[in-house]
């Protein structure tokens, strides 16, 4: 019997959001359960931030943030750097 693998889909439903998340269901296997997650919801939003999630989409598999959804979003010290706060 194979290992059911949970794959979550952080989404706020921009067209970035919805190419993610037909790709994540076109390379889905029939072991892998696919759940597409709103942003917009408060409950979902707490979720993304204990999993370290800064911008969406975003995919989570077996409860971990994939590395190719981690280290991004707004950064206030490279805003700085690139001159934000300065007239």
């Amino acid at each position: 019997m194979e290992k059911t693998r949970t794959i979550e889909v952080f989404s706020a439903g921009c067209p970035a959001c919805v190419e993610t998340i037909d790709l994540v269901n076109r390379v889905a296997c029939p072991s892998c359960e696919v759940t597409i997650l709103d942003m917009r919801d408060p409950v979902v939003a707490s979720r993304a931030a204990t999993l370290g999630i800064r911008s969406v989409p975003a995919v989570a598999i077996d409860g971990a943030l994939a590395d190719c959804c981690a280290g991004r979003g707004p950064d206030e010290t490279v805003l700085r750097a690139a001159g934000l706060g300065r007239a």
